[in-house]
């Protein structure tokens, strides 16, 4: 158990820095290319973007001995996971103008 929760550790701490550094290049580019993007929105979007990286790892690494041949599967299950929250929960704020501008796009999918 302690090698889980390790690796679950690891796992964490690479995502962190992983997204923390994305998402500090996304707002430099965003500012650089004077796009109006909502600081707030980004971090709601990143911070999401997290919790859901970590339960798809999470139920893979648990799913790993039970259903090896079903892994591909269930990691492409993860992305539709991610679909789904972002057109229950951001979609209809984005299109809240009218419109889906491609930068609100991408800043949940980035």
């Amino acid at each position: 158990m302690r090698t889980v929760s390790k690796l679950v550790l690891s796992y964490v701490i690479v995502l962190s820095l992983i997204l923390l550094l994305a998402m500090g290049l996304h707002l430099a580019v965003s500012h650089q290319l004077k796009l109006a993007v909502a600081s707030k929105e980004i971090i709601h979007a990143y911070s999401v973007n997290f919790i859901l990286a970590l339960i798809i790892f999470i139920g893979l690494f648990l799913a790993r001995k039970r259903l090896p041949n079903a892994l591909g599967f269930l990691f492409m299950g993860g992305s539709l996971l991610k679909f789904l929250v972002f057109f229950l929960f951001f979609y209809p704020d984005y299109r809240a103008d009218g419109e889906l501008q491609r930068t609100e796009f991408a800043t949940f999918f980035i």
